[in-house]
């Protein structure tokens, strides 16, 4: 099984910056893609960005051209580097396995943009 820490998260004023940082227990050699979630209050949890096996990355519309997803193998770490935050941005961040099922959400990272 594989544990997922999130971290980075925090308070930001609009137009602000934050790296949040997704530390997993195993090789992330394990998986095809992995990816970064968020869940605003009130809705559903959303996809914000992926990182497959060749590097290759997805946005969200919402986020794209403001937001970076990368990844270190050999520290098993992803990161989502966020830009020119927005309110809207404000949500907790979780990071996990993407392309197959897994229950491996860790306890998120909470990031409130807000003046």
């Amino acid at each position: 099984q594989v544990q997922l820490v999130e971290s980075g998260g925090g308070l930001v004023q609009p137009g602000g910056s934050l790296r949040l940082s997704c530390a997993a227990s195993v090789s992330i050699f394990s998986f095809s893609a992995m990816g970064w979630y968020r869940q605003a209050p009130g809705k559903q949890r959303e996809l914000v960005a992926t990182i497959g096996s060749r590097g290759t990355t997805t946005y969200a519309d919402s986020v794209k051209g403001r937001f970076t997803i990368s990844r270190d193998n050999a520290k098993n770490t992803v990161y989502l580097q966020m830009n020119s935050l927005k309110s809207e941005d404000t949500a907790v961040y979780y990071c996990n396995v993407h392309g197959q099922w897994s229950d491996a959400w860790g306890q998120g990272t909470q990031v409130t943009v807000s003046s």
